[in-house]
């Protein structure tokens, strides 16, 4: 069985990053519903984020999304972050609100027009200098609707070139994580709509380009573990974009539809030693909270990658490698099976209160009165959401 006290201690160092629109106004095609006490800035935002980490001792960085963050002094929200004894991750860019990005960005037919996307992601490798950021996240809305619309290996050659000029303005320590997914809102082609397309590129990149996995953006019946073990082994693993489906990118709290996968997700990052600081694999959330309170949502969240990991953590592997190696199909699931079914609520209360927190995340943020708080004082302004 696994030391308990070794759990322990990678229980205790685990960091989740937390996305900053998380703490905003967000939804879907059909509405984006408001709240009261909404962050009305980036360093409102962050105040957010503090909440969370102050709650859970585990959500220490916050990820960035330009435009919607945008700041005239990013070395002044960089401290601010400090302050709260927070700090600034990945720096994500936009090049799919525009209206000059219809019909694509960087893959854009128009050389004016991925002109104007590669300056953008170029203007984000320059944010990453100020705040200290490492990782530039790039996810491209790019595709086709029709056949015929556009030359599909054209595309890609566009693509690469794009993502070559901004590899070679990265830092000795920035890497690019290239995010993929399946569809939406390019329906017959997407530029990049999988792992192995990603990959691909991130290859002829070099090793400061690594793959993302949004665990929303796989077809359905996708086996994601096997991406995830495949990427680790190859080294090629840059993240994850936590969340969670039922049927498309439904941007769901992680672990509300499918908790099990979840747990085998993380079990192969475990096994593989993908949670080790070296890595440099991020853990992020990237949810639409669109009907709940978002601060309570994103405490929630980072409590299901709590859960999921603490179960990955206890999986026997001598056992599990021993029932493997003799061919002994329902010992190898049983152990695993084993881990999966164990109550973990109350190891991660026990971890919490050895680090002087509040055994119940949740409730220590109800009992702070930051909810009731942020209602009375953020009048006014405009709210932070999707496009803002």
């Amino acid at each position: 069985m696994p030391d308990l006290s070794t759990v322990k201690a990678a229980l205790k160092s685990q960091v989740i990053e937390t996305p900053s629109w998380g703490y905003g106004n967000s939804g879907t095609r059909f509405k984006v519903f408001t709240q009261e006490g909404v962050p009305r800035d980036p360093y409102e935002k962050l105040n957010d984020a503090a909440q969370v980490h102050a709650a859970t001792g585990v959500a220490p960085v916050v990820s960035l999304h330009i435009p919607w963050d945008k700041v005239d002094d990013y070395g002044a929200l960089k401290k601010h972050a400090q302050e709260l004894g927070l700090r600034l991750g990945g720096i994500n860019a936009n090049v799919f609100q525009d209206d000059d990005f219809k019909l694509g960005s960087v893959t854009n037919p128009d050389p004016r027009i991925r002109r104007k996307a590669v300056a953008h992601l170029l203007e984000c490798v320059d944010i990453m200098d100020v705040t200290g950021s490492h990782d530039l996240k790039l996810w491209f809305s790019d595709g086709t609707n029709y056949p015929g619309q556009d030359d599909i290996v054209e595309r890609q050659d566009r693509l690469a070139e794009a993502l070559a000029e901004v590899y070679a303005r990265l830092g000795d320590d920035q890497r690019i994580l290239l995010e993929y997914k399946l569809f939406e809102p390019a329906f017959y082609t997407t530029d990049v709509p999988d792992w192995g397309t990603s990959y691909a590129h991130c290859l002829t990149l070099g090793e400061k380009a690594q793959v993302v996995v949004d665990t929303g953006h796989h077809a359905p019946g996708t086996n994601i573990e096997f991406i995830v073990a495949f990427l680790l082994r190859q080294g090629k693993l840059g993240g994850f974009d936590f969340n969670s489906r039922f049927y498309a990118d439904d941007d769901l709290m992680v672990g509300a539809a499918d908790p099990f996968q979840l747990f085998r997700i993380l079990h192969e990052v475990a096994k593989n030693g993908g949670f080790a600081p070296e890595t440099g694999v991020a853990f992020m959330l990237d949810q639409c909270h669109n009907i709940e309170a978002k601060i309570p949502a994103v405490i929630r969240s980072v409590m299901n990658v709590q859960e999921a990991t603490a179960k990955a953590l206890l999986v026997d592997i001598e056992a599990l490698r021993a029932a493997q190696r003799s061919g002994d199909v329902l010992a190898s699931n049983a152990v695993l099976m084993d881990a999966y079914n164990t109550d973990v609520r109350p190891l991660l209360a026990e971890v919490r209160e050895e680090q002087g927190l509040n055994p119940d995340p949740v409730a220590a943020y109800r009992a702070s009165g930051w909810a009731e708080r942020i209602v009375a004082e953020r009048v006014g302004g405009e709210q932070a959401g999707w496009g803002a």
